[in-house]
C-alpha cells in the first residue's frame, strides 16, 4: 500500500508538537488537568487516577470523597453521588506499567488525537458534506481537501490543549468521529457499535442516534444503487445500538464485581448534576442559585431543551444528516451539563467540512471575536474569582455567557447558510439576492 507522504508529514509534525510539550514542559500537563476549561467532574484525568488507585487495590473506584473531589457539599454522603468514568477505562489504564505510566499515557493521548484526525480526513474524502443522497450543493467544489481538514484539527490550539490536559472526553470524541466515518462508508453495524461505545462513555452521544441512522440509510442506499427498505434498516440499526450498549453495560457489571453502582456514579451524575464545579457551560451557576424545591423541575427542563433539537433538525435538514450531526456537536458544546474545550475542538473539527457554505454566513466576525474574547479573558476572570479573591462567581459566569453566545451564533449562522444553500437550489433566481423578513 502506497504511503501518503503529506499525511505522514502532517501526523509526524502534530505528534512532535505534542511530545515536545509533554517532554519540554513536564509540569504543564498537571497544570492543564486542573483547569476547569479542560477538565470537568466527569472527564478529569486526576479523578481517573484516583479511581485506578482504588481499582488496583481491590477497592470500589466509586467509593471515597477524594475520587469525587466535590466542592462544598456539606451533609451529603459522597459515596452516594460519586461520578466517574465508565468502568471499561479502568482495566485499559491498568495495563500500563506503573513505572512508565506517564510516558505511555502521553503517547496514548497523542495516538488518539491522530486517530481522530484520520477519521475526520476519511469523512472529508467521501464528499458527503457537499453531495448527499438527497441533495447536491451547487457550491460543493468549494472545499478544503482532507489534509487541510486534518491539519485544522491537529494544529487547533484547543485540540492541543485538550490532548495535553488528558481528559477522558477524547475517547468519546474519537468514538463519535469513528461512528460517523463508518456511517459514511455505509457500515451500519460498526457505526452503531462505535456510537454505543461513545454513549457508554458520555451518555449525550445517544442524541446522535437519529441523524446517524439516517446517514447510514442514505449511504447504504447509494452503495446498493437502489432505495433500501427504510423500516427494517432503521430497526436493524436500533437493535445493533441497543445490543452493543447492553453488552458494554454487562461487561462493566462484571468488571465492578457484580455491582450496578457505576450506573448512578457515571450516568446519574450527568442526569442529576450533583457536582456544581464551575465549567464553561451554563448549568452550574443556574443550579447553584436554584432552590432545592425547583431543582428536579428545571433539571427536566434543561434536559428536554437539549434533547429537543435533534428531532427538529433531523426533520428540517433531512437531506443532509451529516450537517445535523455537526450542528448537534455544536449544541452539545453549549448546552450539555459538563462541557469543556474538548467539545468545541470536536465541533470546530467537523464544521470545516462545510467550507462551501461559509460565504453565506453573516456574523462570522462577531462570533469569532466573541470566542477569542472569552478565550483570553476566561482564565483571567477565573483567577480573579478563585485565587486573587477580587471577584466573584459572576465574573467567570459572565465570560462563559459570552463564550456560549459566540458558539450559538456560529451554530445558528451555519444552519442559516445550509438552509439558504438548499433554498437557492429550489429557487435559482434568488441566488445572490438579499432576503428580508416582511
Amino acid at each position: 500500500m502506497a504511503v501518503d507522504r503529506r499525511k505522514t508529514l502532517l501526523f509526524g509534525a502534530a505528534s512532535a508538537i505534542r511530545l515536545c510539550i509533554f517532554l519540554g514542559f513536564p509540569s504543564l500537563p498537571d497544570l492543564l488537568t486542573g483547569r476547569v476549561e479542560i477538565s470537568t467532574p466527569v472527564t478529569s484525568f486526576k479523578r481517573l487516577q484516583e479511581g485506578l488507585f482504588l481499582y488496583t487495590h481491590s477497592l470500589s473506584p466509586y467509593d471515597g470523597g477524594v475520587f469525587y473531589q466535590v466542592g462544598d457539599q456539606s451533609g451529603v454522603d459522597l459515596r452516594d453521588i460519586n461520578p466517574l468514568k465508565a468502568p471499561l477505562l479502568l482495566p485499559l489504564f491498568t495495563l500500563i506499567p506503573p513505572p512508565t505510566f506517564t510516558l505511555f499515557t502521553n503517547a496514548l493521548y497523542v495516538l488518539l488525537d491522530l486517530l481522530c484526525a484520520n477519521a475526520l480526513m476519511h469523512i472529508a474524502e467521501t464528499g458527503e458534506s457537499g453531495s448527499s443522497r438527497l441533495f447536491q450543493s451547487p457550491r460543493r467544489e468549494v472545499k478544503w481537501d482532507s489534509l487541510a481538514i486534518g491539519a485544522g484539527y491537529l494544529f487547533n490550539p484547543f485540540s492541543i490543549a485538550n490532548c495535553v490536559g488528558r481528559p477522558t472526553s477524547i475517547f468519546t470524541n474519537y468514538a463519535i468521529l469513528e461512528a460517523i466515518a463508518r456511517a459514511v462508508d455505509g457500515k451500519s453495524m460498526s457505526s452503531m457499535l462505535t456510537l454505543a461505545f461513545a454513549s457508554y462513555l458520555g451518555l449525550y452521544p445517544t442524541l446522535l442516534l437519529p441523524p446517524l441512522i439516517l446517514l447510514c440509510y442514505d449511504r447504504a442506499s447509494q452503495q446498493q444503487k437502489q432505495t433500501v427498505n427504510a423500516v427494517p434498516h432503521m430497526f436493524f440499526c436500533l437493535l445493533c445500538f441497543l445490543a452493543s450498549g447492553g453488552m458494554l453495560m454487562y461487561a462493566s457489571y462484571l468488571i465492578t464485581g457484580g455491582s450496578w453502582q457505576f450506573v448512578s456514579s457515571t450516568y446519574g451524575v450527568q442526569l442529576l448534576l450533583p457536582d456544581l464545579t464551575p465549567n464553561v457551560g451554563l448549568w452550574w451557576y443556574f443550579f447553584i442559585e436554584m432552590f432545592d424545591s425547583f431543582r428536579e423541575f428545571f433539571l427536566g427542563v434543561f434536559w428536554l431543551h437539549l434533547g429537543s433539537y435533534v428531532g427538529g433538525l433531523s426533520f428540517r435538514v433531512r437531506r443532509q444528516p451529516l450537517f445535523v450531526i455537526t450542528s448537534m456537536l455544536g449544541i452539545f458544546a453549549i448546552f450539555k451539563p459538563y462541557p469543556s474545550i474538548s467539545d468545541i475542538s470536536l465541533y470546530f473539527a467537523v464544521l470545516p467540512l462545510y467550507r462551501h457554505v461559509f460565504p453565506l454566513m453573516r456574523y462570522t466576525f462577531f462570533a469569532v471575536a466573541a470566542i477569542l474574547y472569552a478565550t483570553l479573558l476566561g482564565p483571567a476572570f477565573y483567577h480573579l474569582w478563585i485565587y486573587a479573591g477580587s471577584g466573584n462567581a459572576n465574573f467567570f459566569y459572565a465570560i462563559t455567557l459570552v463564550w456560549s453566545l459566540g458558539l450559538s451564533i456560529i451554530v445558528a449562522d451555519s444552519l442559516y447558510a445550509v438552509l439558504r444553500d438548499e433554498w437557492e437550489v429550489e429557487r435559482p433566481e434568488m441566488k445572490g439576492k438579499d432576503i428580508r423578513r416582511i
